[in-house]
C-alpha cells in the first residue's frame, strides 16, 4: 500500500570544462543502478574532466557522485537513513555500505528506525543504539570529495535545505545550475 505521496527528485550533472561549468538536467527514469548513473555522468564529461552528479529528494537528503576521468567514483550522501528509503538514495548508500543492489529493497536489513514514516519507535527510546546503527545514520561517504573545489568537510556537513544551490554557489555556477532546475 502506498501513502499516495509523490517523491520529488532533482538531478543534474555539472561538468567542468576549460570555459567553466556546464550543467544538464538529468532524467533519472532510465537510471536503475549506480553503474547507469556513472555511465550517464561520464557521457557528460568533456576531455575526462570532473563531472558531478547531484541528486536531491525534496529537503530530505542530497547526494553527490564525483567522477574524475576514469578514476573510481567518489560518493557523499547527506543523510544515509533518509536516502536508503528512496530508490535513488539506496543506490548510493548500498555502494557506500558495500551491499549489492538486491539488498536496497530490504530496509530492515539496514536497521534504520523501523517505521514507515521515518518516526522513531517509542519502544526503542530506552535502548542504546548499536554502533552499526549509528554508522548508517547521518552523513555517509567521502567528506572531502568537494574540498579541492572549495567546499570543505565542515561546510559540506553543515549544508541543509537547498544544499545543491549552496554547492553551485561555491563552485561559481549558480546560474548554470538554476537554468536546468
Amino acid at each position: 500500500m502506498t501513502s499516495g505521496r509523490v517523491t520529488v527528485y532533482f538531478a543534474a550533472l555539472l561538468a567542468r570544462t576549460e570555459d567553466g561549468w556546464q550543467a544538464s538536467d538529468t532524467e533519472l527514469d532510465d537510471v536503475e543502478s549506480l553503474t547507469d548513473l556513472i555511465d550517464l555522468a561520464r557521457s557528460a564529461s568533456v576531455d575526462d574532466d570532473t563531472v558531478l552528479a547531484l541528486i536531491e529528494q525534496e529537503d530530505a537528503w542530497f547526494g553527490v557522485v564525483r567522477l574524475d576521468g576514469e578514476d573510481d567514483p567518489r560518493i557523499y550522501v547527506s543523510d544515509a537513513a533518509a536516502a536508503a528509503r528512496s530508490s535513488y538514495g539506496a543506490m548510493l548508500t548500498d555502494e557506500l555500505l558495500g551491499q549489492d543492489g538486491n539488498q536496497g529493497d530490504d530496509l530492515d536489513a539496514l536497521d534504520l528506525d523501523g517505521t514507515e514514516e521515518g518516526e522513531p519507535d517509542p519502544a526503542d527510546d530506552d535502548e542504546e543504539p548499536s554502533g552499526d546503527r549509528r554508522a548508517r545514520q547521518g552523513p555517509l561517504g567521502d567528506l572531502a570529495l568537494l574540498a579541492d573545489l572549495g567546499v570543505d568537510e565542515k561546510e559540506l556537513l553543515s549544508l541543509d535545505g537547498d544544499a545543491l544551490s549552496a554547492i553551485a554557489d561555491t563552485l561559481g555556477c549558480t546560474d548554470v545550475l538554476e537554468a536546468v532546475r
